[in-house]
């Protein structure tokens, strides 16, 4: 992503960032790569398993160094800040300056004195390693600002942005003295910060005479640009602002695939350059400046790619050497690919374009070009998002004219060592072999790897059952971030991994899985995955599996929809509600999306509907729901079709009975709205049991900012009284035993089961509506307490055998038995 000083080039390096939630334990190998002198250098700055919220909760990062070793790549040495407590997010950038390495630590504390200010470290080789020199941080630099962020080498100056400076962001400059080293030399803010600007900083580039500093608006909002020079008193002062406007100004132009902020910018004597990937629905384009005689900036017609498609994402990041000038466009073909445009020195203006398509070692959505950095007839390209995020680096090299991928860089996935369990009670010690527990039995497990989950950065997540009506015998079906695995359970003991259903080719593996089933057949969805649509698998056919565990093909893809969040499925009326729509096909502004599953084997569309005002982005956007053929107190309503939708900010309740014309009967709001998530009816229709999965992170961060306690005291779950569903009541916060974030919940009977990420399935007594209490658990994961993504996604416990189905990310699948506490006459 960035590139070294000392070089002969027309743009040198541009600047890439992300904001994205990977899965858990994510660490974005690849989000900065540097080819310097033979070696490449490779940072894994994100620790995506911490609270985005709370910074401290991230562990240390590391850079990674590699050398040549015969045809292949051998890592010689691990690069870290010098000890210290907490986060530091150390490698954002990478510079690599002669014999040192300047690196970008936001979150570092290098003064101890337990805030997270931020630094630049400064690294010098020492023989073949390299050793930590001295911080770089000038007094000027407040805390809490995030200094570090991007940064760049011209000539003898060096430009470090800090995102959080003055709430709008801001950059310092450096020149090099006589010694060598670094003097602070000037603050860089936006002359006329637009109110609803963000992140000024936001990438950050200089030739050694200007600086160029980019600045993301925000997902609504353009990208811009501000080039700064010196004027006659040798002041930095503001030329212009670049990027576009009136009528070209597009919402989202700096986002890739809606995951991640990008933006890159270059700027050589007169020339500029713009990288806006999300432009034109995701094509992308770079914006190409020239400096007049006059002094204005103005814009000089502009670079894409040839046969752009929506979905290129072409801008994400500018690099260059040796007169060429590398553009990647993560999204082309799917796969991925950079364009090397070379530089026509007599015509000045760039010439001949070579297309360098991704290589085997790249999958969709991997996020091939988001760092680059080249040398002659080597190029090393990051990838961030491979395999879940775990993220890698692929290296190209240019042999006989044809560029093409000759290794692949990452780092092993570690995963804690689990062996297959039988029949494990819950002991009077509070354990089942290493699980914390009360009144909950293990009657077996299988590990990740026993489930078809083997390959790098593969977990579980949702997990639905189906009884055979026939045979009466129980299978479990659990989603994984790759595919949905079949398991028969019919003796839980010993439960039979029969095989996959692989995520649909083409589309992306992602964090989210969904599976319902009606009529005996699944029902399977997958969020942000691209074109993925909604597999339907004949159950049936798990009866006789030969050969198991197999690969399974789906009978049928409905192709209406391309991602979507969940699919909600009401059998007494055989209509799917397809919600959280994207990517493609009639999203319904990601609310309903409704089909008729009569035939399970011919889905077909029967209609929308979404709240307006609703949701994030104000479209409808439902989350999850329930929907039901209503038989509760309220009159007016009985027996009719009933959803109940989590729509991220509001509980909204909808009357769908008329597919044609759906209405909204009410939409309640609650204190400290954060994420509604999902929820449960009572068997009787007359409570709603909801959650909201991002309260508890929010509490934790707004006590991480204060320095005061969290102001939640433990897991919340909130009891609606939906007697009138015209007019919903909230009447109690129900606080749990555990501190951690809440997902999914269900309801059979007086018992309500959640999975509450790293404190497990726990299980409440909701006999007394208003006042459920806890009477049992089973902790999947008791060596994580953090306020984090991690541990139990979902179960599902409508088995009549009593067995309970419940996933765990990293760790596979358990099969669960409460043990209700036997009654002392």
């Amino acid at each position: 992503m960035y590139l070294m000083n000392r070089m002969r080039t027309f743009f040198a390096a541009a600047a890439c960032g992300l904001l994205s939630v990977p899965a858990a334990e994510a660490q974005e190998f690849g989000g900065t790569v540097v080819l310097h002198e033979g070696t490449i250098i490779v940072s894994e700055a994100v620790d995506a398993a911490a609270n985005p919220q709370d910074p401290s909760s991230a562990s240390p990062r590391s850079l990674y160094v590699y050398e040549r070793a015969g045809e292949g790549w051998e890592r010689t040495a691990t690069l870290r800040a010098p000890e210290h407590g907490g986060a530091d997010y150390f490698g954002r950038f990478v510079l690599a300056d002669g014999d040192r390495l300047l690196v970008g630590a936001t979150a570092l504390d290098s003064d101890g004195d337990g805030q997270s200010d931020g630094s630049v470290l400064i690294f010098r080789r020492d023989g073949d390693g390299w050793e930590f020199e001295r911080y770089l941080r000038p007094e000027s630099v407040p805390p809490g600002v995030s200094f570090g962020r991007f940064a760049s080498i011209g000539g003898d100056l060096l430009v470090v942005t800090a995102l959080g400076y003055q709430e709008t962001g801001g950059a310092w400059v450096f020149t090099r003295g006589e010694d060598g080293e670094w003097i602070e030399d000037g603050i860089l803010t936006s002359a006329e910060p637009d109110p609803q600007q963000e992140f000024f900083g936001w990438g950050a580039h200089t030739d050694g005479e200007r600086v160029i500093v980019g600045a993301f608006a925000g997902p609504q909002l353009p990208g811009a640009a501000y080039v700064f020079g010196r004027n006659a008193e040798g002041d930095w002062v503001q030329e212009a602002r670049l990027g576009h406007e009136g009528d070209e100004r597009e919402p989202g132009a700096a986002l890739v695939a809606n995951r991640a902020a990008v933006l890159a910018v270059g700027i050589n004597g007169s020339h500029a350059l713009l990288g806006l990937p999300g432009a034109y629905d995701g094509a992308g384009t770079v914006l190409n400046y020239v400096r007049r005689p006059s002094g204005d900036w103005v814009q000089q017609g502009s670079l894409s790619a040839f046969q752009r498609q929506p979905g290129d994402y072409f801008g994400a990041t500018i690099a260059a050497r040796d007169d060429v000038l590398w553009i990647a466009a993560p999204g082309a073909g799917r796969f991925g690919a950079i364009y090397a445009f070379s530089r026509d020195a007599a015509a000045a203006d760039f010439g001949s374009v070579t297309r360098i398509a991704a290589g085997p070692g790249t999958d969709a959505g991997d996020g091939f070009g988001l760092s680059i950095s080249a040398s002659g007839d080597m190029a090393v390209v990051g990838q961030p998002w491979d395999d879940s995020a775990l993220g890698s680096a692929v290296v190209f090299e240019n042999r006989d004219g044809t560029w093409s991928e000759t290794a692949k860089l990452f780092i092993p996935e570690e995963r804690r060592p689990l062996t297959a369990l039988s029949e494990v009670d819950c002991g009077d010690d509070g354990m089942a072999d290493q699980f914390t527990c009360d009144q909950v039995d293990v009657i077996s497990f299988l590990p990740l790897d026993a489930i078809g989950g083997t390959d790098r950065g593969i977990e579980t997540n949702d997990v639905w059952g189906w009884t055979d009506p026939q045979t009466g015998r129980e299978y479990a079906i659990v989603g994984r971030t790759d595919g949905t695995a079949f398991i028969d359970i019919s003796d839980p003991a010993a439960p039979v991994y029969l095989g996959s259903l692989p995520k649909t080719p083409g589309s992306l593996t992602q964090s989210w899985r969904d599976i319902k089933v009606h009529a005996d057949h699944a029902f399977v969805v997958a969020d942000n995955a691209g074109e993925h649509g909604m597999q339907v698998f004949d159950l049936t056919r798990l009866r006789d599996v030969p050969g198991a565990p197999v690969e399974f093909d789906p009978d049928t893809v409905y192709e209406g929809i391309a991602s979507a969040h969940n699919v909600v499925i009401n059998e007494e009326t055989a209509t799917a509600y397809a919600v959280g729509s994207s990517g493609g096909g009639e999203t319904c502004g990601g609310g309903l999306h409704m089909i008729d599953v009569s035939d399970p084997k011919a889905p077909t569309f029967l209609g929308c509907h979404a709240e307006a005002g609703t949701g994030r982005g104000q479209t409808g956007y439902t989350h999850d729901a329930q929907c039901v053929n209503y038989h509760g107190p309220d009159a007016e309503h009985v027996g009719k079709e009933i959803c109940l939708k989590a729509n991220e900010t509001h509980v909204v309740i909808a009357d769908v009975t008329d597919r044609d014309n759906p209405v909204t009967l009410s939409t309640a709001d609650y204190p400290a709205a954060t994420y509604t998530h999902q929820g449960w009816l009572t068997d009787d229709h007359r409570y709603f049991y909801q959650n909201d999965e991002l309260d508890e992170m929010a509490s934790v961060g707004q006590a991480q900012q204060t320095g005061t306690e969290p102001d939640m005291e433990a897991s919340r779950t909130l009891i609606w009284d939906v007697s009138d569903l015209d007019d919903p009541i909230l009447v109690k916060e129900h606080f749990g035993e555990t501190f951690t974030i809440d997902h999914n919940l269900y309801i059979v009977g007086d018992l309500m089961y959640q999975s509450n990420y790293v404190s497990g399935l726990r299980v409440l007594d909701i006999s007394d509506r208003e006042n459920p209490r806890e009477v049992g658990f089973f902790d999947t994961v008791p060596w994580d307490e953090s306020v984090t993504f991690d541990g139990s996604w979902s179960n599902y416990p409508f088995f009549a055998s009593g067995t309970i189905i419940v996933s765990s990310g990293k760790e596979g699948v358990f099969f669960l038995r409460y043990r209700r506490p036997e009654l002392v006459p």
